[in-house]
């Protein structure tokens, strides 16, 4: 194994004052006011309320709380019933709006209250539709890697009910179709009129920076390349080649995911003068996404960040499941998105015996294999995957293509960069190797789903022509080389791969761009007119390059410099 030199603490760094503690922030709320106007406190779903009102309610002489003005609990479960079904993974994207979840008498009676008494402080999930127009706005954000956290410890309550002893699939799910969708429309609607944002993901330690604090941090990210703060989480398959390469947590069993860019759940962290101030990276999309995007992407997806990159690894582990992710037809219908989990495999490392099983074998009978996948299930049988589904050799820096329909699962031993579209949920799993999930609970498979929208041509011959290792030549110069190799023709994602012993050109093209380091210890990112500072990169670290970056290099650097550097990137094809 090499040095790790992996950053996992990426940061955009600001000027500013921060003020810490929550004394020093109610201390700095009360001047905001002076007395003359309200205070709103907004939270997104996912904070410690406890924590947060407790606060307040020392520091002021009365704190109006959000969920006292909801319609009650029974009502707002029969609202949602729709978009929860009674499915224990999947949903339907929701239709609802905050405005929905409150008692219309209730909301119109606290207005009053605050319009007559200044000294009123409300607090809690859509506190700024009870306060005034001209009220001090403080938000208190919350990424949604952080939520799943308190999730898993059950210490967070939903918009209007509390479903803190619910199984954590069912908390996510409400989270993912319905609460994250009205929060975020909500928080989009609310960005330039708030005028301060605390950060709490660190309970017991909250910070607080202003608005001209924030907007500037968000401005310079759009502005230059970046990354977003990379999580990592153990899986029943998990493996151990990311501890040692991104130097994580030796005790624990393994580490199978790596979420490096996944900017609807990731973090990204403002550097304000040495101090880390932590918000979520779907903040910079909502309020840049033309700036990131690109306006043809931005035209196409809106404020939805497309593209996804994320790890997988199995060095040590075991194979992930047999599994098959829908067509953009299925999952539009059933689930109410619009696109679905197009993908890849790029094989950033593997071991001899690494293997991944792609697309099914020619001449399979549909119908036979569907049977024995549901004895499977039924415990009768163990499900023969080789005699279905082909299995290849993985080599490194091996790419498969994988869209919507094929039947896949990456074997143990590999290291896997995954590329993908972003819906990142729609897993439908035909077969997981008689294994248990983390919490001793057998995985859900979805065989009736798989069976809809397994695509029975991708055979043997398919998979030879279309989607394994197809390398094109695309340019080259001095000390630099350029190769195509993917997506399928179905997939809305390009990728190319630059080998460099020297600078390589890019131009973003009106689509932002993701890449990842996948050879060489270090490079570094510059603008030809130097429009941002150089941006290091090590290896194995995704970066995200704005559109409107437009023109940038890359060339090895630090102890790198000289020899071979290898980049993977991806961007939307416009």
């Amino acid at each position: 194994m090499r040095r790790a030199n992996y950053d996992k603490f990426p940061a955009t760094k600001i000027s500013g004052p921060v003020v810490r503690g929550w004394e020093s922030i109610l201390s700095e709320l009360k001047r905001a006011t002076r007395g003359e106007r309200a205070l709103a406190v907004e939270l997104y779903t996912g904070t410690c309320e406890e924590e947060i009102l407790g606060a307040f309610a020392g520091a002021f002489p009365e704190v109006i709380h959000t969920r006292d003005l909801m319609i009650p609990e029974a009502e707002v479960r029969r609202m949602t019933e729709r978009f929860m079904t009674d499915d224990v993974l999947f949903g339907h994207v929701t239709v609802l709006d905050l405005n929905d979840y409150f008692d219309p008498s209730k909301l119109a009676e606290a207005r009053r209250r605050v319009a007559a008494d200044r000294r009123i402080v409300v607090v809690g999930t859509g506190a700024s539709l009870v306060a005034p127009d001209d009220a001090v706005l403080a938000y208190v954000d919350m990424a949604r890697w952080e939520i799943q956290q308190r999730f898993r410890r059950h210490e967070v309550r939903a918009l209007g009910i509390d479903n803190r002893q619910d199984p954590v699939s069912i908390q996510y799910k409400r989270g993912y179709f319905n609460d994250w969708r009205i929060c975020d429309r909500h928080k989009d609607r609310l960005l330039r009129r708030v005028n301060c944002w605390i950060d709490t993901h660190r309970a017991g330690a909250p910070k607080m920076i202003g608005a001209e604090t924030f907007l500037a941090g968000l401005e310079k990210t759009a502005s230059q390349p970046f990354r977003v703060v990379p999580f990592f989480d153990p899986a029943p398959w998990g493996g151990q080649w990311m501890k040692e390469v991104c130097d994580l947590d030796r005790s624990v069993t393994n580490f199978g995911w790596c979420f490096d860019c996944v900017p609807e759940e990731n973090s990204l962290y403002l550097d304000v003068d040495g101090e880390r101030f932590e918000i979520p990276s779907v903040d910079l999309i909502l309020l840049k996404s033309r700036e990131v995007l690109g306006e043809p992407v931005e035209a196409r997806f809106g404020k939805d960040f497309p593209i996804r990159f994320d790890f997988l690894d199995t060095m040590g582990g075991g194979n992930l499941s047999l599994q098959v992710h829908p067509t953009t037809q299925f999952v539009h219908e059933n689930f109410g998105i619009a696109y679905t989990q197009d993908e890849s495999y790029y094989l950033l490392d593997a071991g001899k015996d690494a293997t991944v099983y792609i697309g099914l074998k020619t001449g399979v009978n549909p119908q036979e294999m569907i049977d024995d996948l549901r004895r499977a299930q039924r415990g009768e049988i163990v499900f023969d995957a080789e005699k279905y589904a082909n299995k290849f050799p993985a080599r490194k820096h091996d790419h498969f293509l994988i869209p919507g329909g094929t039947v896949h699962c990456s074997g143990s031993e590999s290291m896997v960069l995954e590329i993908s579209s972003t819906p990142n949920i729609f897993t439908f799993k035909l077969w997981d190797w008689q294994r248990l999930g983390l919490d001793g609970k057998p995985r859900p498979i979805n065989v009736e789903r798989g069976k809809e929208v397994i695509d029975w041509k991708r055979d043997t011959e398919y998979v030879k022509q279309w989607l394994y290792d197809h390398f094109e030549p695309v340019a080259s110069g001095e000390g630099w080389s350029e190769e195509r190799t993917g997506l399928h023709r179905n997939e809305f994602i390009e990728t190319r791969r630059h080998r460099f012993t020297a600078p390589v050109l890019h131009e973003t093209n009106g689509s932002v761009h993701v890449l990842n380091l996948v050879e060489g210890e270090e490079a570094v990112v510059e603008s030809p007119d130097r429009a941002f500072e150089p941006f290091v990169v090590h290896y194995a670290e995704t970066f995200i390059v704005p559109a409107a970056v437009g023109r940038y290099t890359i060339r090895p650097c630090g102890e790198a410099a000289g020899r071979e550097c290898m980049t993977i990137k991806a961007y939307v094809r416009c």
